[in-house]
């Protein structure tokens, strides 16, 4: 029976990737080593960095004055990395579910928090509006897509002071104007990579600027100057991206994504919308998540949780049970998921309405 993957991370990667990087794992580039065993320092590993940064430029259109590199540590540092290396004494953040109280936990060690706006009050369905960023703010941070909820600030906002994005789960899921972003990052193991990379996209001109001490392994520019290899890159899972990189170019690019990832989207929405038994979570359709579909049963269809649960998983649907803290289901539409996925779990929703009127 064939597996349908809709983990939320780590999640599925294409096919060309993860074969690519099994036959590397076994030998590398004709050296006669495995790419576990290599030294990062050698040739035919940098170029593979300098290639995966390059590539990375490019799909993104990432203009001059920016640099791409790859880290340890996942999203998880990053929401350190950000204050340390940006804030003085004021930050300003978008508090739009459990990973930005996450960043915004850690920013407050670094001083004054501005959360302008936070979707909690309805346990974070939707994108607050209207907002205002404060002008004296060292920077504005958001999170672009909310893996648990199902949320998604799907256009590039116009931001008066340094705006980061943490873009961990809808990188390369859309085009993006990397020009109005000071900072992009995010955790590779959903639309690039297996776990254990972390990048980061920085605009060098706001570096610099705080006047404490940073640590110099989370200093951008100590990794910027090295390109990526002060320490030991984590070798198995950059390589993994840069396959993933060639694959998006060799299946249109960021726009022909885009158009897969939105119909992808509609076709299981629709259903939702459409189907007695299920009801979405998120219900301003201008907020939902194209990457992360959240849905439960509708009222009076509650007691069918586990049955429908029980129902997809027997059809081969993996991954669909909703994060602990919401329930109901989740379907992760990344990149890689390929659209006969999502036609299977409409026709699975739409049997067991059948079987259950």
């Amino acid at each position: 029976m064939k597996k349908h993957n809709f983990y939320a991370g780590p999640s599925i990667l294409p096919q060309y990737t993860i074969e690519n990087t099994a036959n590397a794992i076994k030998e590398f580039a004709d050296m006669g080593l495995s790419l576990m065993e290599i030294s990062h320092r050698s040739k035919q590993f940098v170029a593979v960095m300098e290639e995966a940064q390059q590539l990375f430029k490019e799909l993104l259109n990432i203009p001059e004055g920016y640099s791409v590199i790859f880290v340890g540590g996942g999203a998880s540092t990053q929401f350190a990395m950000v204050p340390f290396n940006l804030m003085n004494k004021k930050s300003a953040y978008l508090n739009t579910g459990a990973w930005s109280k996450k960043a915004i936990k850690e920013a407050k060690a670094f001083g004054e928090v501005d959360v302008v706006a936070s979707s909690e009050d309805t346990v974070f369905n939707y994108i607050p509006k209207n907002y205002v960023i404060p002008e004296d703010a060292d920077y504005f941070h958001i999170t672009t897509n909310n893996t648990i909820y199902g949320t998604e600030i799907k256009h590039d906002i116009d931001c008066p002071i340094p705006l980061v994005a943490d873009m961990s789960s809808d990188i390369f899921s859309r085009p993006v104007d990397i020009s109005k972003y000071a900072i992009i990052y995010g955790g590779a193991q959903k639309n690039l990579a297996p776990a254990g990379v972390t990048f980061a996209i920085v605009r060098h001109d706001v570096l610099g600027k705080v006047e404490h001490h940073i640590p110099t392994m989370l200093n951008y520019q100590t990794h910027i100057d090295k390109d990526s290899m002060f320490n030991t890159p984590p070798v198995v899972p950059v390589y993994a991206a840069l396959q993933t990189l060639k694959w998006l170019k060799a299946n249109g690019g960021i726009q022909k994504m885009h158009e897969v990832n939105l119909h992808k989207a509609a076709l299981l929405y629709d259903e939702i919308d459409r189907n007695p038994l299920f009801k979405g979570t998120v219900t301003d359709k201008e907020d939902r998540s194209i990457m992360n579909i959240c849905f439960v049963m509708n009222d009076g269809f509650e007691s069918k949780e586990k049955a429908f649960f029980d129902y997809a998983s027997e059809r081969g649907m993996i991954g669909i049970k909703g994060h602990r803290s919401v329930g109901g289901f989740r379907a992760s539409t990344y990149n890689a998921l390929p659209t006969e996925s999502v036609e299977a779990l409409v026709k699975t929703m739409q049997d067991f309405e059948s079987e259950n009127k």
